[in-house]
């Protein structure tokens, strides 16, 4: 019996909005989910990309810094095209389940993936339980990347406002990056060129 490819299945790039910092009262507000190979190449076309605003209920409180900062987004929340929890479980399950994989096992899950994964995980643990379930108990974090490149290499921060870095380091399509920094969509793409970064000037030194 051959032996299980190594490589990772794929990595579900994800990230979240949400109304407080205090995750045990937090709603999700945005979700968005990008699917590359272990490559970072995008394994689904930008068109089947997530970016979804969840309903945001009559009453729901929201920290100072989201009243103040994402205005567009709660706005965007208590829109029609807002869609709810359930909804948007089925449609990153859906997503997920695409994935070519050679078994059922753990093994060859895809993995959740972004910036201070854990977070987005937690939340999704707590909300989207069907999309949770059909992915890899591991976790690729770009943060932990980014300390060691500072911590052993004292490397220049990967610049995530700036569009020229951005640019240069995202595979795939350009003009996707249209968003700014807390826009759950454009955080993900903006994970996957950092990662590209460190990759470029970390592992292969």
């Amino acid at each position: 019996m051959s032996e299980p490819d190594p490589r990772t299945t794929a990595y579900v790039w994800f990230d979240t909005e949400y109304s407080t910092l205090e995750l045990e009262s937090a709603v999700l507000l945005q979700v968005a989910a990008v699917v590359t190979d272990a490559d970072l190449q995008r394994i689904f076309p930008p068109e089947d990309d997530l970016r979804l605003h969840i309903k945001l209920a009559e009453g729901t409180t929201l920290s100072p810094w989201v009243e103040e900062h994402l205005q567009d987004l709660v706005a965007a929340c208590r829109s029609e095209d807002a869609v709810d929890l359930s909804e948007a479980d089925a449609r990153l399950a859906e997503l997920v389940g695409r994935v070519p994989k050679a078994g059922n096992e753990m093994t060859y899950r895809p993995v959740l993936a972004g910036n201070s994964v854990h977070c987005d995980w937690w939340l999704a643990r707590k909300f989207l339980p069907r999309f949770i379930a059909q992915l890899h108990y591991r976790h690729l974090d770009v943060t932990a990347v980014k300390l060691q490149w500072q911590d052993l290499h004292a490397g220049p921060e990967f610049a995530k406002d700036g569009p020229e870095e951005l640019l240069a380091y995202l595979p795939g399509p350009k003009e996707l990056l249209e968003g700014k920094p807390h826009d759950a969509y454009y955080d993900v793409l903006a994970s996957i060129a950092e990662l590209n970064y460190y990759r470029q000037q970390f592992f292969k030194k």
